[in-house]
């Protein structure tokens, strides 16, 4: 055989083929919307019957960039968008005009912790070392501000990468500026993030927050709880919010879920709690209750 170099592709790259397509002649029938190339036709791509596509295409963006990336775990960290940092939280109370309002920045400056603890709880997860040379525990959020920032932000502080998952929503969408450019993706389809969200997660926490937040940690529950994903460490930050919001106790009274259930999930209040609770599941072999410490068992 010649001792020549054989050809990585003998077919043009569709990028190639692309800027051929757009050099192309202009006739009635180059001009036609039905002449352009199917993967150029925004018009064609965002039909109803291509939704299924929408879908790949949503989860397939991330999942290679997230790949070639070299991320092998994330530390998911749930949040409200609504309760910021302290000093902004206080600047909302000076501004209040009612009582109401007064009331609820009260709230919103006592919750202000939780944006500290968020912060510090992403500090201590960037710090961990790569497994099998590939990144673990990297801090994902879903890119927005207060809660979402915080976590993005003790990542940033220690010099490390993370991931944000925004979503298209007519407020609170922009990415925080903490994220890391490379690293922050865009979903139309709450199904197709929340995927992603899960993924790679090796842990999760979630901070006080609304109605996304509780959406997003009672399909985690639902899914470990059914055996659809595999149990892994669930934080709920602030034992007394989510004591307050959700009668846990009262739904097994009910018979609506078993006792055992409230072994997938445990109340921390600190970010050195919630990490030494993962340090200690990680190295214990038993696992059936995750969070289940010695006291409880």
């Amino acid at each position: 055989m010649p001792n020549r170099k054989i050809p990585k592709r003998v077919f043009p790259r569709a990028k190639e083929d692309a800027a051929v397509a757009k050099a192309s002649t202009a006739t009635p029938q180059t001009s036609d919307i039905s002449y352009k190339l199917a993967f150029q036709d925004q018009d064609f791509l965002l039909r109803d019957d291509l939704r299924p596509v929408r879908f790949q295409l949503e989860l397939m963006k991330a999942e290679l960039l997230l790949e070639e990336a070299n991320i092998g775990s994330t530390f998911v960290m749930y949040g409200s968008a609504r309760i910021p940092e302290r000093e902004k939280a206080e600047a909302l109370r000076a501004s209040a005009a009612t009582d109401q309002q007064r009331l609820i920045a009260d709230r919103l400056v006592a919750k202000s912790r939780y944006y500290d603890e968020a912060r510090k709880l992403a500090r201590l997860c960037s710090k961990c070392p790569d497994l099998d040379g590939r990144r673990q525990f990297v801090v994902c959020s879903g890119g927005g501000p207060s809660i979402m920032e915080a976590a993005n932000r003790g990542a940033d502080d220690v010099g490390a990468e993370s991931i944000g998952l925004n979503i298209v929503l007519p407020f609170e969408q922009t990415p925080n500026p903490y994220v890391t450019p490379h690293l922050s993706f865009q979903f139309h389809y709450f199904a197709l993030r929340k995927m992603h969200f899960l993924l790679r997660a090796r842990a999760v926490a979630a901070f006080p927050g609304g109605f996304g937040t509780f959406d997003e940690l009672f399909e985690l529950l639902t899914l470990v709880q059914t055996g659809k994903m595999a149990q892994l460490p669930i934080f709920l930050f602030g034992r007394e919010f989510w004591e307050r919001m959700v009668n846990f106790g009262g739904l097994v009274e009910e018979g609506v879920i078993s006792e055992a259930d409230l072994d997938l999930f445990r109340f921390v209040e600190t970010a050195e709690e919630a990490w030494a609770k993962l340090e200690l599941y990680y190295a214990t072999r038993e696992r059936t209750h995750l969070h289940r410490d010695a006291a409880r068992a």
